[in-house]
């Protein structure tokens, strides 16, 4: 008998067919950020990141092109296990030598060669607008600004991103997920905090007017609670996003669990919302005192958010998306560490009794309920894991981090 064939024993005592599980698994996409490879640069400007974010370290191997991360996505590809998206920034438009178009004039055949990269894998894409990283970035404010000519180039933006999102999904036959982040705020104690959400409120409204199929393209909202160099005012706050999505018909909540006070935490949060809305998406990373977008860990609350999207029933309801980015290490190994994290904590979640720990609460046997919890973590989930890997054609060991040494030596090391 093979270690799996024994684990396939043990969880069937408990009802769990890890058979199905693995089969399940195989089949939940997940959106896989291209500005990991490149510390959120893109393609469209030249110069620091800025307006709220802040990527730390300097590894070698950045992609600089294209090209370079077309083919760092493909190394990660190689290395994980599970269904993926695609999810791209505006900023990561492709132009062809001598052309140029601005973030209000970009259009879906900037972002051709990217649609020809996810048909050649099999994926659909998502897609974000690019509030940052721009000279029209006025006084720290995009969205909100009080300044009429800044705030229509970027609501402008925003309809051209709707336009390319309908593109991607008719293209790949995949919905598009566009998600709407700024880093709008103040540094320092503003005078007037209900203007600029008005203003807010105004451009958001004003993008929607951009005709689209709502079937086809998921506009959600995400909100944060401070950014660097705007610490003490965010516009787009989390009881601002919620509101408008819940006032918008066919806007969705985005929660990225680096965007609340330390002491929150987003698996309660996802239940809540799954009670109103008929979908919601999530920013998955790992914050570390503050929004710090370090990697992904198969940790514990990054375990808890996956057990709620699976024991409520939620896989096609919740939108999951990676979004972290480390530039302090290999940047591959970064990524695919991430992922496969993501991966560990949904077949942990599909290997719970999740009806019987139900069952076992609403007949409030409580002490019952906390010996189940804490005795399944000790279940052979391990071996259940290299079956999936195994499958999946995968390794599910350390030793997948062999390959990434050995990119970095021939490939990551020569730019």
């Amino acid at each position: 008998m093979t270690s799996y064939e024994a684990a396939k024993e043990k969880y069937a005592k408990i009802g769990v067919n890890t058979d199905e599980a693995i089969e399940k698994l195989k089949n939940i996409p997940v959106s896989l950020h291209c500005w990991q490879g490149d510390d959120v640069t893109g393609f469209d400007h030249e110069g620091p990141l800025t307006g709220g974010i802040q990527t730390t370290g300097n590894y070698p191997g950045k992609a600089r092109t294209p090209e370079e991360l077309m083919q760092d996505i493909e190394e990660v590809i190689k290395v994980t296990p599970g269904k993926k998206k695609l999810n791209l920034h505006a900023c990561y438009a492709i132009f062809e030598p001598g052309e140029f178009a601005d973030r209000d004039k970009i259009e879906p055949k900037h972002f051709a060669k990217w649609v020809a990269f996810a048909k050649k894998h099999n994926m659909g894409i998502d897609f974000n607008p690019t509030y940052f990283s721009h000279d029209k970035v006025k006084n720290g404010l995009t969205l909100s600004s009080p300044d009429e000519e800044t705030r229509r180039f970027w609501v402008e933006h925003g309809k051209a991103c709707i336009r390319i999102s309908e593109y991607f999904a008719k293209e790949t036959g995949i919905p598009c997920v566009m998600n709407i982040w700024t880093g709008d705020g103040f540094k320092d104690i503003p005078a007037d905090r209900m203007s600029p959400r008005m203003l807010y409120k105004k451009s958001i409204e004003e993008i929607l007017e951009q005709p689209f199929d709502k079937n086809l393209v998921k506009v959600t909202v995400e909100s944060k609670v401070f950014g660097i160099g705007v610490e003490s005012y965010t516009t787009g706050s989390a009881e601002f996003t919620l509101s408008f999505a819940a006032g918008h018909d066919g806007v969705l909540p985005l929660m990225d669990n680096g965007h609340y006070h330390p002491t929150e935490v987003v698996s309660d949060k996802i239940p809540a919302l799954l009670c109103f809305f008929p979908e919601i998406a999530l920013h998955i990373t790992r914050p570390v005192r503050w929004d710090s977008d370090h990697v992904v860990l198969f940790d514990d609350e990054t375990k808890e958010m996956a057990k709620e999207i699976v024991r409520n029933d939620a896989l096609n309801r919740v939108f999951m998306a990676l979004d972290y980015f480390d530039a302090s290490i290999n940047r591959i190994g970064a990524w695919a560490v991430g992922f496969r994290s993501w991966q560990k904590a949904l077949l942990n979640a599909l290997l719970l009794p999740n009806e019987k720990l139900k069952a076992l609460q609403n007949e409030a046997k409580m002490s019952e309920l906390m010996v189940w919890q804490e005795e399944l973590k000790t279940m052979p989930f391990g071996d259940v894991w290299e079956e999936y890997c195994k499958r999946e054609g995968v390794v599910s060991g350390p030793e997948w981090f062999d390959e990434v040494k050995k990119y970095e030596k021939e490939v990551l090391s020569k730019r």
